[in-house]
């Protein structure tokens, strides 16, 4: 069956670009329904906002161009999961500018946060701002970039707790797990709380044993580390139920269900290497059915009171909801 990435291919073998507006997409909303009770108060703990270009532009040193994804399709998504919060992380296309965030952010009002991506440029009043809005933490993007050199790691990890140690907000990271295992000494002793994306970046192919995987679930356990158990479509390509991302969910929510988070990571933006094509080229989203995706979390946790610790209590505590 054609899917959007696969219409996508099809053309620039045609010769055809698909960067018309007529062939953007709206980003899929779940076309199956949670079969779970969902907790009151649960939150979606990573999510994009991508805003019309004409007023918020794409970063120049940008690495692909995603399709828009409004706070209006991501309310829609919400009410169609009963997920009431809502954290909306800086995608690594805006750069450090968060104005889309923000956007993102005030639709939702006092049941969002936001994860801001900042530089050395960033003055600690633009930071006190950003607190006032509702921002609690910074995202360092490792994986879109490509950087997988350990000292580069530790000292951009370095450098941002040092910014965020007086302030009460955690760091968030986009990495692989050889990078955690490169910075697990200083996770251990950071006054900043570290959150990890998408089961740290652990790939189901290469099993529980990977460098790195045991590294996590160490720091997990140690209470040092959150870690996301989002984007399982990243870490497994045995869609749609992912389930060889089953011993990883589990591995880390026993480790440890204070320490747990979940998000779609919606609108499922493809940031991964396309050689062929440019990068003004709009990327189609991942066409992920996010209600099948959320089905899976009782799979990861059977128990409800587990599921409501990592639906609602430990985002209230990391996000401050």
């Amino acid at each position: 069956m054609l899917n959007r990435r696969s219409l996508l291919l099809a053309s620039l073998a045609a010769g055809v670009t698909m960067t018309t507006t007529a062939a953007r997409a709206k980003p899929a909303q779940p076309s199956t329904p949670v079969d779970f009770d969902v907790p009151p108060g649960a939150c979606d703990c990573h999510t994009h906002i991508h805003g019309d270009p004409e007023k918020f532009p794409f970063a120049a040193n940008r690495v692909y161009t995603p399709e828009p994804a409004s706070p209006e399709e991501m309310a829609t998504l919400h009410k169609t999961l009963h997920i009431q919060r809502v954290v909306i992380v800086t995608p690594s296309v805006y750069g450090t500018d968060n104005s889309a965030t923000l956007y993102g952010m005030k639709a939702r009002g006092n049941d969002a946060r936001g994860v801001a991506v900042i530089d050395d440029k960033t003055t600690e009043a633009q930071l006190d701002q950003m607190n006032a809005e509702g921002f609690r933490g910074i995202r360092l993007n490792l994986a879109t970039g490509g950087i997988n050199d350990p000292a580069v790691g530790r000292a951009r990890f370095q450098a941002a707790v040092e910014r965020m140690k007086a302030r009460g907000w955690h760091v968030q990271l986009y990495t692989n797990t050889a990078m955690i295992a490169a910075i697990k000494d200083l996770v251990m002793q950071s006054p900043v709380t570290a959150v990890f994306d998408h089961f740290g970046g652990a790939q189901a192919d290469l099993g529980l044993g990977q460098p790195g995987f045991a590294d996590l679930v160490e720091l997990v356990r140690s209470g040092k580390a959150y870690v996301k158990i989002s984007g399982a479509y990243r870490a497994s390509t045995r869609g749609p139920d992912y389930t060889d991302v089953i011993p990883f969910a589990k591995a880390l929510i026993e480790a440890n269900p204070d320490r747990i988070v979940w998000g779609t990571d919606w609108p499922h933006p493809d940031s991964s290497p396309h050689p062929e094509l440019k990068v003004t080229d709009i990327r189609p989203f991942y066409p992920i059915d996010d209600g099948r995706l959320m089905n899976q979390l009782p799979v990861w946790a059977p128990d409800a009171a587990v599921r409501k610790k990592i639906l609602v209590d430990n985002p209230a505590q990391l996000y401050g909801f």
